[in-house]
């Protein structure tokens, strides 16, 4: 008999080369039968890493003597299951994405480093009633009992993960606290899970809520595409929480992504409060230890519910039976880093793969989901009345021009401020600009605080007296005096929520004010306490960026004051007015949600612009209507389909060389359905200390424009200009920037 061929590991690699690599099987295993999703460690380069089977094969086109051999293969079963496999396959090759990179994100953190595929104790050390009394002064000369009491202090609860980085060899400190009775140690579960639920039942459904559930139970088992498009404040939870209910009563599992954490906490309330079953949460706040315990439930099907932010589609189920994607609209659920996919889209491709219904939720659809529900690819289910007494808020707009402002606040709004809280009723005022203002300039020579890496200006953040840039993150003091002229009369202009902030407090100074954006958010737990003293109605005034304006019910806020709404009139991006258009949309949807009825003030310098006056007319379904001609008429998304080739490098010549390769290789490879814009700066064209450029493809038909991307990346990685730039592949790009 013939002795059998060998076998050869066929692995993908976490590299950003476009293939597979061929190993050889640790020395001494057994001739097991190997199954993909395995991972297997390897020696690569000078160094090891883990890599993800992709497949066995018994011949390959490596020389023997350069063959390596594989060190451990780590897992007895494979984490990634077969669906997971498929749907990362399919996606590699969508986005024409280096696989080793598309499977390497599909995985928690842990697990990428080769850690074991098990759950261990979750500690939490928290600060006792006795200890937050306590002056760290009394400690003497124990230091770091000291140090970590004030840690425990500032922070109330902490875990292990948290307390390494801040300090090294706690842990005999933190028993000794614990002697003292004044911090004490919880193992906690990752899941979340409340037994009591009698405080929340299903409400009564109007007859359009009613409908959508119908629609989408009817469908269970199977695949199907559904738009839920509801005006704000009309009910959309509710139909989840009842479509799940069904899903649940089947023995199945739901998978329910949001674009923010922001929204995670009062999500997860009401599911909490509705379903006594454990509840998984997947988002990047969470440490290291708690992903990947909440990873492995999910796939093990302890947890019924899952939710979590755009990776969590790649979070395996032991019985999938519904994905839900909230907001579907929001341009956070496409990554702009590394692996650039879609989270909308790829759960409803991995719907189609598993044969369950997906529901796609918002009160602003994206113009490309809206296109497919009015062209029958996604089932439409329109909510156009709010639920319960609540009633559609009045929207009005401030010509602002040649009026006096108090720090960025109009008279007419102050005064419509201060008639709100008098009926003791809350108040939101949006402004989407972080730190206290956007420029600080020299009065006497004309200096402007700009970032010395990027085409922008630093922020000035009063707080902390310093300079920050919200794009690359470099920051710097202030200085007393001009660094050009060196006079000290430096000005502030413009305005951001922590000048507001300022300003509100000298007008209503007994009025608690609570400000959410990312700069007063970033430790765990202050969101959600934040969010707390909205709910309860302790802060009569909420301001906020965009994280205020998504997703949450405030029943007191009745009025709405937009501070800005000019800042996304006048944009390269063809995507910027129907970006403007959803979040004037989401932000006045937070007035009247209850009894009360609610009104809308936006400030704006522009009271005649078409944009501003179609909303106001006619709602978000007015101007998509208008907003779908246009793009047909200009042939853009969702006419065509996009893909954007982008560089970058330290020498401004050197992106430009790249690109111009490459449109010379778009143009060799002779497919007219496909043309070729550029190549052209980036819209901010330094960044982070790098020049950008980039050529985008376009064409009426997917087809045409995939098949010239196969042929085209590989021919990218071996351009001499390719080793001199960092370039990237952005298929059905969400920014043009």
């Amino acid at each position: 008999m013939p002795s059998p061929s060998p076998s050869y590991l066929r692995l993908a690699i976490p590299t950003p080369l476009r293939r597979l690599f061929d190993y050889l099987p640790p020395e001494g295993m057994l001739d097991q039968e190997l199954s993909p999703g395995l991972r297997v460690k390897v020696p690569f380069g000078r160094s090891t890493v883990i890599g993800i089977l992709h497949s066995v094969v018994q011949q390959t086109d490596v020389p023997a003597s350069k063959l390596r051999r594989a060190t451990e293969i780590i897992d007895a079963q494979p984490l990634l299951p077969p669906s997971i496999l498929k749907l990362l396959l399919w996606a590699g090759e969508y986005y024409h994405h280096p696989m080793g990179e598309v499977m390497q994100n599909a995985l928690p953190v842990l697990l990428r480093e080769g850690r074991p595929a098990e759950v261990r104790g979750l500690s939490h050390w928290l600060l006792s009633e006795a200890g937050s009394v306590i002056d760290t002064v009394t400690l003497g000369r124990a230091k770091k009992q000291a140090a970590l009491l004030a840690l425990l202090q500032e922070h109330r609860e902490l875990g292990a993960e948290q307390l390494q980085p801040l300090m090294n060899s706690w842990h005999e400190p933190m028993r000794r606290l614990q002697e003292k009775g004044w911090v004490e140690q919880q193992e906690r579960s990752c899941l979340q899970v409340n037994i009591d639920t009698t405080n929340d039942k299903n409400l009564l459904l109007n007859p359009e809520q009613q409908h959508a559930v119908e629609q989408l139970c009817a469908r269970l088992g199977q695949f199907h595409s559904a738009l839920l498009e509801g005006v704000t404040g009309s009910g959309k939870t509710e139909v989840y929480l009842q479509i799940i209910e069904q899903v649940l009563a089947r023995g199945e599992q739901a998978l329910v992504l949001v674009p923010e954490i922001g929204l995670t906490p009062q999500l997860l309330q009401r599911f909490r409060s509705r379903f006594s079953v454990p509840i998984a949460v997947l988002h990047s706040s969470l440490s290291d230890q708690e992903r990947l315990c909440a990873w492995l439930k999910s796939g093990e099907g302890e947890a019924a519910i899952v939710i979590g932010t755009r990776s969590a589609v790649f979070t395996p189920l032991a019985r999938p039976g519904l994905i839900i994607i909230d907001e579907e609209h929001d341009a956070s659920f496409k990554q702009q880093e590394g692996f650039r996919y879609s989270a909308r889209d790829l759960g409803i491709k991995r719907a189609r793969d598993e044969c369950i219904p997906i529901l796609l939720g918002s009160a602003t659809p994206s113009l490309e989901s809206l296109h497919n529900a009015l062209s029958g690819r996604f089932a439409h289910l329109p909510l156009k009345q709010r639920a319960g007494a609540a009633q559609a808020p009045t929207m009005s707009l401030l010509d602002i021009r040649s009026q006096s402002m108090e720090t960025g606040l109009s008279a007419q709004l102050i005064e419509a401020v201060r008639q709100t809280l008098e009926k003791d009723e809350q108040v939101l005022l949006f402004l989407n600009r972080r730190g206290f203002s956007p420029i600080l300039m020299c009065h006497d020579c004309g200096w402007v605080s700009a970032c010395k890496r990027c085409d922008a200006n630093l922020t000035f953040y009063r707080q902390h007296n310093r300079l920050r840039c919200n794009h690359c993150g470099s920051e710097q003091r202030v200085e007393p005096a001009c660094p050009a002229c060196g006079s000290v009369d430096l000005r502030d202009i413009g305005h951001g929520t922590e000048k507001i902030e300022e300003s509100l407090v000298a007008l209503f100074p007994h009025e608690t004010i609570v400000r959410i954006d990312r700069d007063n958010t970033r430790r765990k737990g202050s969101l959600e306490a934040l969010l707390a003293q909205a709910q309860s109605g302790e802060a009569r005034i909420l301001l906020g960026t965009q994280m205020l304006a998504k997703g949450h019910h405030f029943a007191n806020v009745t009025l709405v004051g937009i501070l800005d709404s000019d800042q996304g009139l006048f944009s390269s991006d063809f995507r910027a007015a129907e970006r403007m258009a959803q979040l004037i949309i989401q932000v006045a949807g937070r007035a009247g949600r209850a009894e009360k009825p609610g009104r809308v003030l936006i400030q704006t310098h522009h009271p005649d612009h078409p944009l501003l006056l179609s909303l106001i007319r006619h709602g978000y379904q007015g101007y998509a209507e208008a907003a779908l001609a246009e793009r047909k008429l200009a042939e853009m998304p969702p006419y065509s389909h996009l893909a954007l080739i982008r560089a970058e490098a330290v020498d401004a010549s050197l992106p430009f060389d790249f690109l111009q390769e490459a449109l010379s290789c778009c143009l060799a490879l002779n497919l007219p359905e496909v043309q070729a814009w550029g190549p052209v700066p980036a819209p901010m064209e330094r960044r982070a200390g790098r020049y950008r450029a980039q050529l985008l493809l376009q064409s009426s038909q997917r087809a045409p424009l995939h098949k010239l991307l196969q042929q085209l990346a590989p021919q990218l990685e071996g351009l001499k200009s390719a080793r001199k730039v960092r370039w990237s592949l952005d298929v059905d790009p969400s920014e043009m920037f």
